[in-house]
């Protein structure tokens, strides 16, 4: 999986189209990612003690990694990701800029 935790992402598809955001959890058995403030789903959360009220609560679902596009830190667009195997390792690239990430 090209996408990692603490990336900077851009959604393509679905009803946060155009966001921004910060990836907090990723999934790559499922190819699933959780971003904060992204796909937003309204939850009912029942009183747990006798006099609590019950409450909707907004959390942030998983959604399928493809819809989204990684924000290159160097060049700052939104770029396909490539990787680069060098002796030392293999290394994330950037396909507009070829910078490393």
């Amino acid at each position: 999986m090209k996408i990692k935790k603490n990336d900077i992402i851009l959604v393509m598809s679905g009803k946060d189209k155009g966001k921004k955001g910060k990836v907090i959890k990723v999934f790559p058995e499922t190819s699933k990612i959780v971003v904060e403030n992204i796909n937003l789903v309204k939850k009912h959360v029942r009183a747990k003690k006798q006099g609590e009220k019950g409450q909707v609560v907004a959390i942030t679902k998983a959604f399928h990694a493809s819809k989204v596009k990684l924000v290159c830190p160097k060049c700052g667009q939104a770029a396909r990701i490539g990787y680069k195997i060098m002796e030392s390792g293999k290394f994330r690239i950037c396909k507009k800029c070829k910078e490393e990430i």
